[in-house]
């Protein structure tokens, strides 16, 4: 899949964004954490090719070795950044999909209540205090702690860091620090909670019941203080289910944009417009 730049408009300034777009039918805009764009690669590519799905995937600025612009300081800066993206590519009637930070910007695209944005799916999202559930520091871990505390079956996903490339290692690094500057070591954020009930698009939060970075308790927080939001617990999958689960996860995801789109083809007509 080949990616393509763009440069969008924000209130702090033009913002480079790589993405790549693939497949026809609903928009979705699939968000990524603190792993990259390679976390949600081949998720991306199975709901595209096994759903009526066009997903626009963008790499975080400042993740996998592209540009951050340093006025992007935010998850709020990054949430107005991928709106724009939107903008730039006139994408109506769109399920927004985030994992872990990637999840965090989406309750905030959320909260921003675009009208090109009907549904959004919070998956392992950050973003809340330790005030609903001690978060692990992620930034204390070492690498084979990472491992343990992300996935359901973790031997199944280690990495040996001594046999990568010199490139893929300054990605993990360069992503670290671009974690660390835009989300903060506690990766929350203490306002958050309380602005939730704004939201009022419908919000589907999925959570890997083995998710040691972000307990069980962060997910219920936010269906619960979001209303009607759905919670959908994936017992075989920890903070990851795009890589653990995908089949289980594209199946969930679909039912539900596809039951809250605005617009599907076969009822004729034109996709909303934003205003």
């Amino acid at each position: 899949m080949i990616a393509t730049t763009t440069t969008v408009h924000t209130a702090f300034g033009d913002v480079p964004v790589t993405y790549t777009d693939q497949g026809e039918g609903h928009p979705f805009l699939l968000l990524h954490g603190g792993a990259g764009s390679q976390s949600v690669r081949a998720f991306a590519e199975l709901l595209a090719t096994t759903r009526h799905a066009r997903v626009v995937s963008p790499t975080n600025p400042g993740f996998d070795g592209t540009p951050r612009p340093t006025e992007l300081a935010t998850i709020k800066d990054l949430a107005a950044t991928h709106l724009a993206l939107l903008d730039a590519l006139d994408l109506h009637d769109v399920t927004i999909v985030g994992n872990s930070i990637g999840g965090w910007t989406a309750a905030e695209m959320a909260l921003a209540a675009s009208p090109r944005v009907t549904s959004v799916i919070l998956v392992d999202a950050v973003g809340l205090t330790n005030d609903v559930g001690p978060m692990r520091d992620f930034f204390s871990l070492a690498w084979h702690e990472v491992e343990n505390y992300s996935y359901y079956e973790p031997d199944h996903f280690r990495i040996d860091l001594d046999t990568l490339p010199a490139a893929a290692t300054q990605n993990m690094a360069g992503n670290r620090a671009t974690m660390l500057a835009v989300a903060g070591r506690a990766m929350g954020d203490p306002t958050l909670l309380a602005r939730l009930p704004q939201i009022a698009v419908p919000v589907l939060v999925v959570w890997g019941a083995a998710d040691g970075i972000v307990p069980l308790s962060h997910g219920r927080a936010y269906s619960t203080a979001i209303a009607d939001a759905e919670l959908d617990v994936i017992d075989t999958a920890g903070h990851l289910p795009q890589l653990e689960t995908p089949e289980r996860l594209v199946h969930d995801v679909w039912q539900f944009a596809d039951k809250h789109a605005a617009f599907r083809p076969e009822r004729g007509g034109e996709p909303p417009r934003a205003i």
